[in-house]
């Protein structure tokens, strides 16, 4: 039993965003406040307050019954009209036929309990807020708020014109006006303000996946420039050393020989270069790959703080942990739902030590939720995915001779390590 509850809370929370998760708390209470407040109001001031006659007994029931498919029907056209105000899709043509018809049927069932005096004259006021609030809801989803104030003003209207003609009462029709506008702006104020936030938190959660895409984009623009740089030039030195070659061969020089062995060893010469860039093995500058993480993160609304000292460290290394830093700011953005992340470079007995630990990993799956040396982790919103991120990590370390590990840290914590010795230079880092 307690691991159906687990798996539920994981497929049904666990696994959602914070905006999912938000919106699947608004819709659980919106449904809650569909059906407990009108039914309260109803059922709880009926038991002492309707007549023991017989007509008014059968209107009683009919005004239950109404207004119990008016809960069901408001619940079936919440999620819809919340899709109509997010922009997710149109509304349906009818959708709001029934809840209307519904609704008229309540008031007028209300009317006809009021005429006949069978229905105390609080209760009776509740019983209008009730109707108008299990249909107010959902319908203040569907139309601007200008046109939800003016249509709700114009059935208050006509709600006080029949009291008017069936109950007279001043006090009475002062009541009914005030319950009237409190269901029409509770209604209006419950749905907007929790609607506003899902719309806002959508489009931070669209932000941030734009903010993940342009961090990739961005390195791929940087390893273009990359290979610009390493074949621009020396595919312009091949273009003319071969024109030269073909020139000097036509006129029987031996020189042609010399410049195409020339055109060689360039060749060969930007194979090695190239595949020096595909492996990520150029020179990097650690300390400008921790600034863009945390600037990332940052703007990605994740609390980053950094304690780092680069100076010192072999450019190699640098290399190497400047791609383990990138590869984990970027996970961290796509995985998981992180609200905090701690980046920390030390150098610690003749090694350097890069842990990367965020907040929000999902639960780990199956298989382990540690690599070393650059093997599989698992577990959405870790530090690093599992895969080739950390199968590219593990070549770029083993060429320093590092390693790297990564796995929960307790609760919902990821964290990631990579270390790489400094041999002779550790002294030469830190004395």
């Amino acid at each position: 039993m307690l691991g159906r509850v687990r798996g539920w809370h994981r497929r049904h929370w666990r696994d959602r965003s914070k905006a999912e998760r938000v919106e699947l708390q608004s819709l659980v209470t919106w449904h809650g406040s569909i059906w407990v407040v009108p039914l309260g109001w109803l059922l709880l001031p009926m038991v002492g307050g309707l007549a023991h006659r017989p007509v008014a007994v059968a209107l009683g029931m009919l005004l239950v019954a109404v207004v119990v498919l008016q809960c069901a029907a408001a619940s079936r056209v919440l999620r819809p009209a919340l899709d109509h105000y997010l922009g997710r899709a149109a509304l349906p043509p009818g959708t709001l036929r029934g809840p209307t018809l519904l609704l008229g049927l309540a008031l007028a069932a209300i009317v006809a309990l009021a005429s006949v005096h069978g229905f105390d004259p609080f209760a009776t006021r509740l019983a209008v807020g009730a109707a108008l609030m299990s249909f107010g809801l959902p319908y203040a989803l569907t139309v601007s708020v200008r046109e939800f104030l003016r249509r709700a003003a114009v059935l208050a209207a006509l709600i006080l014109a029949a009291f008017t003609v069936v109950r007279p009462s001043a006090p009475g029709l002062v009541a009914t006006a005030v319950v009237t506008a409190f269901g029409a702006v509770f209604s209006l104020t419950a749905a907007r303000c929790g609607a506003w936030t899902l719309s806002v938190l959508w489009e931070a959660e669209r932000a941030r996946e734009i903010e993940a895409r342009l961090a990739v984009a961005e390195e791929r623009l940087r390893f273009g420039r990359d290979l610009h740089d390493v074949l621009g030039r020396n595919l312009s030195v091949i273009s003319l050393k071969s024109e030269l070659a073909v020139q000097l061969a036509r006129r029987g020089r031996p020189e042609a020989v010399e410049q195409m062995i020339e055109v060689q060893r360039i060749a060969q010469q930007s194979q090695r270069e190239v595949r020096d860039v595909v492996r990520g093995y150029r020179e990097a500058d650690l300390g400008v790959e921790l600034a863009g993480a945390q600037g990332v993160l940052s703007a990605a609304g994740i609390a980053c703080e950094v304690r780092a000292d680069t100076a010192g460290l072999p450019a190699r290394v640098q290399s190497a942990l400047g791609w383990v830093v990138r590869e984990a700011a970027t996970n961290v953005l796509r995985h998981g739902d992180a609200g905090r992340c701690s980046v920390e470079l030390a150098v610690r007995e003749g090694r350097v030590v890069l842990a990367v630990e965020n907040d929000g990993a999902a639960e780990p799956a199956t298989g382990g939720g540690s690599a070393t040396g650059g093997g599989s982790a698992t577990g959405g919103g870790s530090a690093t995915g599992g895969g080739s991120g950390l199968a590219g990590l593990r070549e770029r370390l083993t060429a320093v001779a590092g390693t790297l590990e990564a796995g929960p840290v307790g609760g919902d914590r990821f964290r990631l390590v990579a270390e790489v010795p400094l041999g002779r230079q550790a002294g030469e880092v830190r004395s």
